[in-house]
């Protein structure tokens, strides 16, 4: 029997009516995109963020990267858009949930785990929030200090609970 190969999309998933059934595969190709956009979308976001680029050119840039799959480069592509056309909402919720922590002192590392995981929570509801959460914390295990996935957990775990009380 030949090997189907599979397209995958954030947007859209088609699948060859021969594996339809295999949910778990699918599943676990999205997280691996999205796992992948995530960090595409830090680094992006933290150049713009640290060196001040200009958002355009650091995305124009991007997309001249041809090893970057093109699903992963349109979710990375959300992401970083959204999360800058909103981020004076999205660093509200950040002041109010850790407000002994400025926004604009901490970690730029931690700044953009943050809000790329509370977009997430605001805008994407077909990304579990428990996923959100557990991505941003294992990214920030892996690019932040030594406490920032704790610090993320925290407030993502009481940004998440402010958002159930208040219906969002």
């Amino acid at each position: 029997m030949d090997s189907v190969p599979i397209a995958i999309t954030i947007e859209h998933a088609v699948i060859s009516p021969e594996r339809r059934g295999n949910q778990k595969e699918l599943d676990m190709s999205l997280a691996r995109i999205r796992r992948q956009a995530r960090i595409l979308a830090l680094q992006i976001l933290y150049e713009v963020d640290v060196a001040n680029h200009p958002l355009e050119e650091v995305l124009e840039r991007q997309r001249s990267q041809a090893s970057v799959a093109q699903p992963v480069r349109r979710y990375a592509e959300r992401l970083v858009t959204g999360v800058w056309a909103d981020r004076e909402r999205i660093d509200r919720m950040i002041a109010e949930a850790a407000p002994a922590f400025p926004i604009d002192q901490l970690p730029p590392v931690d700044r953009n785990i943050l809000r790329i995981a509370i977009y997430e929570l605001l805008h994407e509801p077909d990304v579990p929030l428990k996923a959100a959460i557990n991505e941003a914390v294992e990214i920030a295990k892996q690019y932040g200090g030594e406490s920032s996935s704790r610090f993320v957990n925290g407030v993502l775990g009481t940004i998440a609970a402010n958002l159930a009380s208040s219906g969002s």
